[in-house]
């Protein structure tokens, strides 16, 4: 909008302008005024985005079908693969150790062990670390492992660890899952 004197101000030829020299009276009234209608622009430029017209129904609503397909299916609960690979199992062995944390926080060594082997893994096949360090203090985490043929399956859970983690891994040269002193699984 063009600037408008008020009633109440001082007569034009009163009124002091801050134009640089040469420019005309009306230079100041005309630089707010583009100033202002660019402001206006870029205000209404911004909120066309979140102003639409009618979406196309043919892009945005489903078209029904008679037959389901794969995605409208819900996920496979994580089973044993029998046989299978580390990889095959590993939502299986994931689904075995949150249940058994959700059962107990607190939840130490044998608790997984004793999940595992409830769930259908294979004792023999399993390795541990100690739940304690060497000076009797609680370990800040503990690794435990299920050998499948010549991949393993690794579970990790403790403060060290940021909670419970696994992964899959090939066996190791040593024929075992885990590196360093494990315990005895012998109950």
């Amino acid at each position: 909008m063009p600037h408008l004197p008020s009633p109440h101000a001082a007569p034009a030829a009163a009124r002091p302008t801050h134009a640089p020299a040469g420019a005309t009276a009306t230079a100041r009234p005309l630089r707010h005024l583009l100033a202002s209608t660019a402001g206006v622009l870029l205000i209404a430029g911004s909120l066309a985005g979140c102003v639409g017209g009618t979406p196309d129904p043919a892009t945005t609503a489903p078209t029904p079908s008679s037959t389901p397909s794969a995605t409208s299916t819900p996920s496979a609960v994580p089973e044993l693969v029998p046989g299978g690979t580390a990889q095959q199992n590993l939502p299986f062995f994931d689904k075995v150790n949150r249940a058994t944390l959700a059962a107990n926080p607190a939840a130490k060594g044998r608790d997984f062990i004793d999940a595992l082997v409830a769930a259908g893994f294979d004792k023999s096949a399993m390795q541990l670390t100690v739940d304690t360090t060497t000076i009797g203090l609680a370990a800040n985490s503990i690794q435990f492992s299920v050998k499948l043929g010549d991949t393993c399956l690794i579970g990790q859970n403790g403060a060290d660890a940021g909670g419970y983690n696994s992964l899959t891994t090939p066996v190791l040269g040593t024929g075992g899952c885990l590196v360093g002193q494990t315990r005895a699984i012998d109950w």
